[in-house]
């Protein structure tokens, strides 16, 4: 019998271990005979059961720590507290309160000790050392002073002001919003402000863009590409050498559109639908070449992996690509030969997939056709647009048909579909926000939709069942208790949920979505549901996708602005087209792609987090224009300091309850609801209500409702306190009356800081 104890613990305690499972324990060891992997695992059980070992809930084998100490990165809250996130993903996240914190700062790298007792369901802890600083670089407003200045970052994570030695300020003035290295940190939590210099100046807080500019330095986004990357751009040629055509499918007489919104100029897919003799449909979805021109370890490579993502903002696209490549070469511009990675999948009609292959080709697109063009064909039957693109027409109703069978499919298996209104913000050439206008999917969205959804999935299951080392797109099954807390939610509206939150299947989900459709709280019961379920991400291993109810998912239909399917792009090259499937490059990809998956899942989420604050200030800009004004909106979340209002155009203000003065309102966590003593009176989630626009703090991104109706709040006077003399000092005590939330005039900040937000899903 081999002893498996030592060999196990010297890997599970080495610096450099990462969670492993069974079966990566079984690989590890080469335990292929049945009784060594027998024996494997009764150890690793055995290890468990005397606490030398954890297994987590994704049955991954965790080391025990000596002590109660746990090393990750802090995440401060605006009020001061904080949350560790462990290194380890299976670790549970601690609370730091306030005084806990011992000068770290966000984004540090630390070590904390957990307390022995932790309130109720929380873990808690306070920082005992700090390993490394995780933030060097902050935006902020520089405040000058005679001798010196100082940052006050826009970060209200970041808790501290930057000192700034007076030849250190790069000739910054009062008022300039500025980005500012951190040279120096203070040694303990009371030793003063970190010092740094300012690298670079922004403009003055009030020049036009300069806000949305700042935001984009906040999150660390790089808009110019290093000279090195725009050089080897420029290198490309922008047509394609007919060489390179050589060993390609030859798809350019192939009827080929690309259908895309009315602005986009990086077109990465193309699709053609034809019905076949036999009656099945045969779908051709075609996704420019990228890495064909964007080489492993290239200055433009290395820049892409740097940025993850591109960045979609208001008022501009931050690309992951040279606009020469994105817009040039590697878009699938009309009538122009294009090099291209094609999956073409053949379905019944009732959309059931039963073959697909994926090649290299070389496609030359017959129409670029717009999402309002095809709706108006499709939807309105619009005979001027039909008889524009007559050729367009008959393969766009077998494309719709198609469309509609790979829907109906998906929602048999029970796919879920948040339906949201996505709202865009019109601005003008100087940056003023000018309209909110809701964006619906129409037909045309949907159907591309669905096409690159099915070319997703085909891809990762045709890799998933090669067994090699992928990138895929992957949305777990959500936490048990947040769902429970959704259901018990639920209640309070008469929707009976089939099934238990720690074994529910999406098609329950659909069904909720489908039973409240209509209602005036459906918009937010699909919100808090999708606040309910786990963010989706990157990952090297194949665990499916919750939301879409499948099995198998990647991304492999958009490299020009993502990075992990140039990553797909790749792979799909080696192991098809060379054929690549040795051991040493089997061994570098399982070994590189774990860091890859976290590294574009921590870009994407910096994206999505500057696009939503981009959105948000442009919104409270926008109401400034509306203050005094009438609406009617939707209670979109409840908290004990007031409720929050969801307007038609998506903006959303809070109404605080020092605002809600016909009655003294509690907070009823279990109903979620406002209700007040005397009255009775009940604001629940998905009531409507007709409010006031009071104000808008700008630099909070945050806008203040009232109810309509409701009387004005009386203002306490101010009474002057006895005047006690001692001596000759005279000392005086006045009694200062509690402000509300907002000030319209100015003066005290509102004490609330946070607005619920509501996440996008993407899929």
């Amino acid at each position: 019998m081999r002893d498996f104890k030592e060999e196990i613990l010297a890997i599970v305690n080495s610096s450099d271990y990462k969670p492993m499972t069974i079966d990566d324990f079984k690989e590890s060891f080469g335990a292929d005979d049945s009784d060594e992997f027998k024996d494997m695992v009764k150890t690793l059980v055995s290890l468990e059961e005397s606490g030398k070992i954890y297994r987590t809930k994704k049955d991954k084998y965790i080391k025990v720590p000596d002590s109660n100490r746990v090393k990750g990165t802090l995440s401060m809250h605006k009020r001061g507290f904080g949350f560790l996130r462990p290194e380890e993903e299976e670790v549970e996240d601690v609370f730091i309160p306030p005084t806990a914190v011992n000068g770290a700062l966000d984004g540090d790298t630390v070590l904390v000790e957990v307390e022995s007792s932790s309130r109720g369901d929380k873990t808690e802890g306070h920082v005992i050392s700090i390993i490394e600083r995780g933030v060097t670089k902050l935006v902020g407003e520089y405040n000058a002073n005679k001798n010196y200045g100082f940052v006050v970052p826009d970060s209200k994570t970041f808790k501290t002001d930057i000192f700034i030695p007076r030849d250190n300020n790069l000739g910054a003035i009062d008022g300039h919003k500025v980005l500012v290295e951190i040279t120096k940190f203070p040694e303990g939590p009371d030793q003063g402000s970190p010092e740094g210099h300012v690298i670079q100046i922004l403009g003055h807080k009030n020049d036009p863009g300069v806000d949305i500019l700042s935001i984009i330095y906040q999150h660390g986004i790089d808009i110019d590409f290093p000279d090195e990357v725009l050089e080897q751009a420029e290198a490309v040629p922008e047509v394609i050498d007919q060489d390179e055509t050589k060993g390609r499918v030859d798809l350019r007489n192939d009827f080929t559109i690309t259908i895309d919104g009315a602005d986009a100029k990086d077109l990465d897919d193309a699709v053609g639908v034809k019905t076949l003799e036999n009656g099945n449909y045969e779908l051709t979805v075609s996704i420019a070449d990228v890495s064909h021109y964007v080489t492993e370890n290239s200055a433009i490579d290395k820049e892409a992996y740097h940025r993850g993502t591109s960045v979609y903002l208001v008022d501009r696209v931050i690309p992951m690509i040279p606009h020469r490549l994105s817009n040039g070469i590697c878009s699938l511009n009309p009538n122009v030969d294009r090099l291209t990675l094609s999956c073409r999948m053949e379905f019944t009609p009732g959309g059931k997939a039963i073959n697909h292959e994926i090649f290299e080709s070389v496609i030359n697109s017959d129409y670029r056709m717009t999402y309002g063009d095809v709706n108006l064909m499709l939807e309105d039957k619009d005979e001027i647009v039909i008889n524009e693109y007559k050729e367009v027409y008959q393969p766009l109703l077998e494309a719709e048909a198609l469309a509609a069978a790979l829907r109906k499919k998906r929602e048999q298996r029970g796919a879920i579909d948040f339906d949201f209104d996505e709202a865009a913000v019109v601005v003008g050439d100087d940056g003023t926000p000018e309209d909110i206008v809701l964006r619906n999917r129409g037909t045309g969205e949907k159907m591309i939709e669905e096409f690159m959804l099915a070319a997703n999935e085909s891809v990762a299951e045709h890799f998933h069942w090669m067994d090699v080392p992928f990138m895929y797109r992957i949305h777990e099954e959500p936490k048990e208790e947040k769902l429970n807390k959704f259901f018990d939610f639920l209640t309070g509206f008469g929707v009976v949920v089939k099934g238990k939150g720690n074994q529910i299947h999406p098609h329950a989900l659909q069904e909720i979505i489908e039973e409240v459709k209509g209602r005036p709280e459906e918009m937010v019961i699909s919100t808090l549901m999708l606040r309910s379920m786990q963010q989706a991400k990157y990952s090297p291993e194949s665990l499916g996708h919750f939301g879409l109810s499948t099995e198998f998912y990647t991304h492999f239909t958009s490299p020009i602005r993502r990075y992990p399917d140039l990553i797909v792009h790749r792979l799909i090259r080696e192991y098809l087209f060379k054929g690549k499937t040795d051991a040493k490059t089997i061994r570098r990809n399982k070994s590189e792609l774990p860091e890859i998956a976290k590294h574009t899942s921590e870009r994407e989420r910096r994206a999505q987090e500057a696009e939503r604050d981009t959105d948000d200030l442009k919104k409270a800009e926008f109401m400034m224009k509306h203050v005094g004004e009438k609406f009617e909106g939707v209670v979109s979340g409840v908290m004990n300091f007031g409720m929050f209002v969801e307007l038609p155009n998506t903006i959303e203000g809070l109404i605080h309850v020092s605002h809600m003065t016909d009655d003294h309102y509690n907070f009823n966590e279990r109903a979620m609801a406002m209700i007040g003593e005397r009255t009775g009176t009940m604001f629940r989630i998905g009531d409507k209500v007709e409010i006031e626009v009071l104000g808008v703090n700008l630099d909070e991104r945050l806008i203040d409702f009232k109810v309509v109706g409701m009387p004005e709040r009386k203002r306490q006077e101010r009474r002057k306190a006895p005047v006690e003399i001692k001596g000759n000092k005279k000392e005086k005590t006045r009694s200062r009356e509690k402000k509300g939330s907002f000030n319209k005039g100015g003066g005290k900040k509102p004490f609330y800081k946070s607005v619920a937000k509501k996440g996008k899903g993407k899929k």
